[in-house]
């Protein structure tokens, strides 16, 4: 792998525009570059980088997640720790999401047999029978 990489190439690995790259080192997900004559220049060290960040957000990680990821632990944390916390806890999310969908499939499953002949029937009907 090369050592000197302009942002170009570094986006092109990862299918993402220059923009994105300069965003994630605004934002202090990526060190800043060095520069050659007034140019972005990375290492490889950015590809491995990019590779977590890229993958992360592939599994629904958002970008404070992973800023805590890569800086929220103490330091000498090791990788399986960082990811096993943060991993439970997305499961946990992804378990309350999966119960929301499953309401929600069932609320229009119902709302297929509607039988009503106005909305405010519907409403009605919709309507928890703890409320008014």
């Amino acid at each position: 792998m090369a050592n000197d990489l302009a942002i170009s190439e570094v986006a092109r690995v990862f299918g993402l525009r220059t923009s994105a790259i300069r965003y994630y080192e605004q934002i202090g997900l990526l060190p800043p570059p060095l520069r050659k004559s007034g140019q972005r220049r990375y290492g490889e060290t950015i590809l491995f980088r990019l590779a977590i960040i890229q993958r992360a957000r592939e599994m629904g990680f958002t970008l404070d997640e992973i800023r805590e990821l890569f800086f929220g632990f103490r330091p000498g944390t090791r990788p399986p720790k960082r990811w096993c916390e943060l991993s439970a806890r997305k499961l946990t999310e992804l378990e309350e999401r999966r119960q929301r969908l499953k309401t929600i499939e069932t609320l229009l499953k119902r709302l297929q047999n509607c039988r009503c002949d106005a909305l405010d029937e519907c409403g009605k009907r919709l309507l928890p029978s703890t409320s008014v």
